[in-house]
Parts: C-alpha cells; structure tokens; sequence
C-alpha cells in the first residue's frame, strides 16, 4: 500500500511539474542559453536553449531545439535525404547544467529585457511547441536549426520588434568560412563538409543568416534592440567556463597526411609506368571508380535530396560521375579512341575547378589538393600512354 501511494505521489509531483500550463510570476526570468562546442562532429558547432526560471513556481526548466531520435525508422536515409524531424527538448536546468558541465562545455546565459506579458507567451510557446502533436520539425543545418529557432522564436513573441547588426569587429564571411570558425580545415569533418556542400555556402552570409551558429545567436543578442532603443539583453553572465584540455589530435592520421600518401603512391606508380611503358590497370579502375562514385553521391544529395546547402557542387568536376563508364575500357590493353577525348576533357575539367576556386566561385577542401594533383598526372599519363598505343 506504501508502495503505491509512494508511486501516486512521484507521478502527481511529475505531472505539476510538467504536465500543467502554469501561470509564470512577475518575478520570471527568461535567458538564453549558450553551450560551447564538444568534441564530437554533431556538437561542434555549439547549442543554444531558453531557460525558463521562476523560483516562486520552482519552475527550472531548459527547451532546445535539435533533439532528434536514433530509434525513428530509416534514420540515416532521412537524415541523408533531409528529410528527418528533430524535436523540441524539455528538461531541468540541473540535468542540462550536469550533463554540459561534464562534458567540459562552456555554459553561458543571458537574461531577456522581455515584458511579463512577454515572458508568459514564451512559455506558452514553448509549452504547445513541446506537445506531442508539435514537437517534431523539419531540421535545416542553416535556416532551421537549433540557434535559429531561438531568433525566430523569441521575434515570435515580441512581434518582431527586435532589430539585430552585426555587432563592432565582425567581419562579412561566407557560410562556409563561418563554418572553418569550428573546425580544423585538416580534419575529417571539415573535409566530409567541404566535399559534401556545394557553392551555394560560399556567398556572403547576412546579419541574419550569421545566426546559424550557437555562437552568434549569443553575440547578436547581446547587441540587439528592442523597439530600437531598449536592450534585448538585461544581463549576462558565465555559469560555467570550459577547463583548458589537451588537444589529443593525431595528425599523422589527418587527412592532408593520409590524402598524401595516396597522391605520392599515384604518382609513384604512375612514373614507374611512364619508364617500364606499362599501365597498372587497377590503378585505373581503383582511381575511376572511386571518383565516379563520389559524383553520383554528390548529383544524389545535389538533386534527390532536400538539403538546401549541397546545390551546385563543382566537386564534380573531379569526382566526375561517367567516370564510371571507363572501368570497363581500362580492363582492356587498348582503348576505344573516344577515351582519349574523354581524358583531355577531364583535364580540362581540372582546369575549370581551378579557376572556381580562384574567382570564388566555390572554396574546395585544401586537404584534396595533393589527391587533384595525382589525378591530373595520372590523366596526362594515359592521354600520352594511349596516344602511343
């Protein structure tokens, strides 16, 4: 009987503390919060929440968008296809603040200069975002994220009376340099990036788009207006500061040094067949066939995807999909003669990816260049070796 009263009374405290739409006291406190960056891919870029505070209610709760579910059917072919929901979260600020603060994450908060009237809409919102029949929404890694959703949330409730600039000393970048702000350009998450997302990332973002990143939602809330003359934020504060921590990188297995030693095998290769006047077939068929299906997997995510950032990719023009149509052709000791058009239209290829990457068109991952150089060697070579033949 202890036992069951005991359970009564830990499911009526849950549903008082979660289950029902509380009216918030004058004494309510809004803030955003601010996760530094972990150590993994997917947390690299930072977190942000709003924090609903009122100690009279003893309400504490943390709401971030960005939670997605592991177990949802065909996980990875919806998030590959852009077609996976992330969810709204709702949890204690003592959980959140154990969990970050493990972690080694910096948490930093920022109290909103929001009116009662404004404070209690918030939380309405967030209340009704947080039902089972709203929670879930369709995530954009640029414009429907984890930090958006708190501009466009809190705009939502002040009825776009906030007027947000690019705060003094910051610098006009393009998404993509915004996104090396994060991570090591000789890394693997920012080769994956910069292979996977097309020249569309590479245009200058504007003051609003900078708040994809976690990091600005802190910086641009901090210079916001409200009614262009009141402060957005009323105070801020470091609730925890990351400890200094050891970079444990290994760069012998960085992808400039991996990507290396393959162009200095190719190349290798490719002068011991120049001098024996021979071809390593396999070489071939290894090379044409890993380009070729790196660029149908970039024309996949180019055109059967929602994604909104891997449009116009001119990583095709080195991972080229007919590439694939040689690897019969190389299997053979000669080739048809049209291959020897297809080789110099490769070259040129290369060529006209240079020259993007010069004028601007689009930023390619500088890890790839040893790769590029291999490959134009390799294609001079069998244009030369089959001429001959």
């Amino acid at each position: 009987m202890k036992l069951k009263l005991l359970l009564f009374t830990l499911l009526l405290v849950s549903f008082l503390g979660f289950g029902q739409r509380f009216s918030l006291t004058k004494n309510a406190k809004v803030s955003v919060l601010t996760f530094g960056p972990g150590t993994s891919l997917n947390d690299a870029f930072g977190h942000n929440a709003f924090r609903i505070k009122d100690d009279s209610k003893r309400i504490d709760l943390v709401y971030g968008y960005g939670e997605y579910d592991f177990e949802a059917p065909n996980f990875y072919l919806k998030f590959a296809r852009g077609k996976l929901n992330y969810m709204i979260s709702r949890h204690r600020f003592t959980d959140i603040f154990y969990h970050y603060s493990k972690h080694n994450r910096s948490i930093e908060e920022q109290v909103l200069n929001l009116t009662f009237e404004e404070k209690q809409q918030l939380f309405d919102f967030l209340e009704d975002n947080y039902k089972p029949e709203n929670r879930k929404y369709l995530y954009d890694f640029f414009y429907d994220n984890c930090a958006t959703r708190i501009r466009d949330v809190s705009d939502i409730v002040t009825k776009n009376k906030i007027t947000f600039e690019l705060p003094e000393g910051i610098e006009q970048k393009t998404f993509r340099q915004l996104i090396y702000e994060h991570l090591n350009r000789n890394s693997w998450g920012s080769l994956g990036i910069d292979i996977a997302l097309g020249s569309v990332i590479d245009k200058n973002a504007t003051a609003n788009e900078y708040m994809f990143l976690p990091k600005y939602i802190h910086s641009f809330f901090s210079t916001a207006k409200l009614d262009t003359t009141k402060n957005l934020v009323k105070s801020a504060s470091t609730l925890f500061e990351k400890k200094s921590a050891k970079n444990s990188t290994n760069i012998f297995f960085s992808p400039l040094i991996i990507i290396g030693l393959i162009a200095i095998v190719i190349i290798y290769i490719t002068y011991m067949n120049y001098k024996s006047k021979t071809r390593s077939k396999w070489l071939d068929i290894l090379l044409f066939g890993i380009t070729g299906l790196i660029g149908v997997f970039l024309l996949l995510l180019w055109f059967a995807t929602d994604h909104t950032a891997t449009g116009y990719n001119y990583n095709l023009l080195w991972a080229f999909p007919l590439n694939l149509v040689l690897i019969y052709q190389f299997k053979n000791d000669k080739v048809k003669n049209w291959v020897k058009g297809f080789l110099k239209f490769l070259i040129i290829l290369l060529c006209l990816m240079t020259l993007h990457w010069l004028i601007g068109v689009q930023v390619f991952a500088i890890t790839l260049i040893p790769l590029l150089l291999a490959l134009l060697m390799r294609y001079i070579f069998l244009l030369n070796f089959f001429s001959k033949s």
